[in-house]
């Protein structure tokens, strides 16, 4: 019997799939609309299976306005500010869908978008799905002709990996991430308060009063942002009152280096844990501050304020407009390629 599966199921509407990847232990499914992670059941400590993400049952739904769940979202993730960059001495405008920001490839980002099904994976290093949108030149503003292509494979240990993959015909920018929001007790804990965290970060990016990088890092250490040793989320939230929860930037200590941990999660009501390894500079942490409770996703509860927290790996915010920080730009004799690995364990 092999340890892990791949199939597919053809929706009712033309075009739309859920791919469902199954090990001995985890089932994800995952929909080329936005191709977005719609589940992910793993069992906890006694082996009782729940969804462990936020989302909905079905793929149609994810048409309604959501706050990016499981979504991969891009041109370019996170915030770029005023919606305005510089390119080879070329100013490009960019829809502002956050305040005065530019916010995850902007009003139909990649988040919404049909992906198509390029390959099924069904070999020796698991089972896997791949998938691929070319955005067009000009698309929400970006420069170039963009074939993005992204890879979800699951392993028998319950390495859950993310290949994105990129090539333009015009020098631009580039930043993809994978938006799920984990609460570990499959939410039966309403509020992911008691999860602890780990993140390998001795820095984190300063932002100003419109949420954007001002290009200075700044140590953790005596902030409400050190979690350099375990605490629970909940620890220092109070203090981040402006934000009024996490929606940090924090900059990994091993960029690159995809044999070290970024993040650790532990639920202790579950003892289930999330390993999150990547090659990318940094990671914005988000704890669902603004859900108000008016979703009721596939755990049949509404999604309420610290419901979960969202792990996006990815470069910094804002980074055209930082030459200080790693670059996040695409020319065509390149190839842009990054990795994330989400690991799933419970502790006995």
């Amino acid at each position: 019997m092999k340890d892990c599966t791949v199939k597919i199921n053809k929706c009712k509407v033309n075009g739309w799939i859920v791919c469902e990847l199954k090990n001995r232990e985890l089932s994800i499914a995952i929909t080329n609309y936005g191709a977005t992670i719609m589940r992910i059941y793993m069992p906890d400590r006694h082996g009782k299976l729940g969804n462990i993400v936020a989302g909905f049952d079905e793929p149609t739904s994810y048409k309604r306005e959501h706050p990016y769940f499981g979504a991969l979202v891009g041109r370019y993730a996170n915030r770029i500010a005023n919606g305005e960059f510089s390119l080879d001495g070329t100013v490009f405008n960019l829809p502002v869908n956050n305040d005065k920001n530019h916010l995850h490839g902007g009003i139909q980002g990649f988040d919404k978008k049909l992906w198509q099904v390029d390959e099924l994976i069904d070999d020796d290093k698991g089972a896997g799905i791949k998938l691929s949108y070319l955005s067009a030149d000009g698309e929400e503003g970006y420069p170039g002709n963009l074939k993005a292509t992204v890879t979800y494979l699951l392993d028998s240990n319950n390495r859950f990996k993310i290949i994105y993959e990129a090539i333009t015909d015009k020098p631009t920018v580039v930043n993809l991430t994978s938006h799920s929001y984990f609460n570990l007790s499959a939410f039966e804990e309403a509020k992911i308060y008691n999860h602890t965290a780990v993140i390998a970060a001795n820095l984190y990016t300063v932002k100003n009063e419109n949420n954007v990088p001002t290009g200075e890092l700044q140590p953790v250490s005596d902030t409400p942002l050190d979690f350099r040793t375990s605490k629970p989320l909940s620890t220092d939230m109070d203090k981040l009152v402006e934000d009024r929860g996490y929606d940090h930037n924090f900059v990994l200590n091993t960029p690159g280096d995809l044999s070290a941990v970024a993040v650790t999660l532990l639920d202790p009501h579950s003892s289930r844990v999330l390993n999150v390894y990547t090659d990318r500079p940094g990671v914005q942490v988000y704890t669902a501050n603004w859900w108000d409770g008016t979703i009721v996703g596939s755990q049949n509860v509404p999604y309420t304020k610290h419901g979960a927290v969202a792990i996006e790996t990815q470069s910094f915010p804002d980074s055209p407009n930082h030459p200080e920080f790693p670059t996040t730009v695409l020319r065509p004799e390149e190839k842009y390629y990054a990795e994330t690995i989400f690991e799933f364990n419970t502790l006995s």
